[in-house]
């Protein structure tokens, strides 16, 4: 099969290459994979125990073309979305690729395009836990997003309007629009110096909660927040809590699998948008995974292999 592999511990990019079809084992599903999440964690999340050359990724959607002993939750011809959990077997940026049964598993809406589908695992994820660990944030709390214009922001400032929640948004300036038409009530541009300031007047006296969605945002978050309020860092920022601002993680202990089912048909029902800003050809990977490392992208990024 094709694939985009790393070929030895110390390759830094992937490159295109021919590799066999993984084998299904125990507990296990074998994918035809028709349309991939793009990530920026793509090259770098890896599993131990894996063997050269190894497909990366780990966020898809495509068809089960076998099942392994001991399943009894898929079938064969199942449509699905996923997120691998770092399978030693391979990634998913291939033809086919083997995943657990464990692995979060999402069926697909009948009228879901694979590269809709391959959109929405880890950004709803991501998203979702995020909001999840706002646990003290008030039914008509406000929250303030910082990178809101990616993958992440695009469904945390809508999953957040469903709430309840008055949003104050940052982006660069070309996509204050874009998160405006999503529902924030403030965009702010992140490159100014006074973009707190407009926040602040904004919501009298800080924010409830955030999330810094970027690298390097958590710090400056708390600045907006209120004290008693939470800072929920997407991208692990090594920032300690302080003036009365907790900074923590995403809560992954949470179950969110139905509201990720929700969000799906939310997503086929246009109660909720997903953005994706280009589809790329399989052969174009490497196009896309340069794209996202940008951390520009406004939504999604997404290749095709349904072609």
């Amino acid at each position: 099969m094709n694939a985009f592999v790393l070929a030895s511990s110390g390759a830094h990019a992937p490159e295109f290459a021919s590799v066999a079809v993984p084998q299904v084992g125990e507990r296990e599903l074998l994918v035809r994979i028709m349309a991939v999440g793009v990530g920026i964690h793509d090259s770098y999340f890896l599993p131990g125990g894996m063997a050269f050359p190894f497909p990366i990724g780990i966020e898809a959607a495509g068809i089960v073309e076998a099942i392994g002993a001991g399943v009894d939750s898929h079938k064969v011809s199942d449509r699905i979305a996923f997120v691998s959990m770092m399978q030693p077997k391979g990634g998913v940026w291939a033809e086919y690729a083997v995943i657990s049964v464990d692995s979060l598993i999402l069926p697909m809406p009948d009228a879901m395009t694979f590269e809709q589908a391959a959109a929405v695992p880890v950004a709803g994820n991501t998203a979702l836990r995020a909001l999840r660990a706002l646990t003290d944030l008030p039914d008509d709390g406000s929250l303030f997003i910082a990178g809101a214009s990616g993958a992440v922001g695009t469904f945390a400032v809508q999953l957040a309007n469903q709430r309840g929640w008055a949003v104050a948004a940052s982006a660069s300036p070309r996509n204050h629009d874009y998160l405006i038409e999503l529902g924030a009530r403030l965009a702010v541009d992140y490159h100014e110096a006074d973009w707190s300031e407009d926040v602040l007047r904004w919501s009298t006296d800080g924010v409830d909660g955030a999330i810094a969605i970027q690298p390097n945002t958590t710090a400056s978050s708390m600045r907006v927040v209120k004290s008693g309020g939470a800072v929920v860092t997407v991208s692990a920022d090594q920032v300690e809590s302080a003036g009365g601002v907790h900074v923590t993680g995403l809560a992954y202990g949470a179950d969110v699998r139905s509201e990720l089912d929700a969000l799906m048909d939310d997503i086929m029902t246009d109660r909720i948008t997903l953005k994706i800003e280009q589809v790329y050809p399989f052969a174009e990977a490497d196009r896309a995974l340069a794209k996202v490392q940008t951390r520009r992208a406004r939504g999604k990024i997404v290749l095709s292999l349904s072609a």
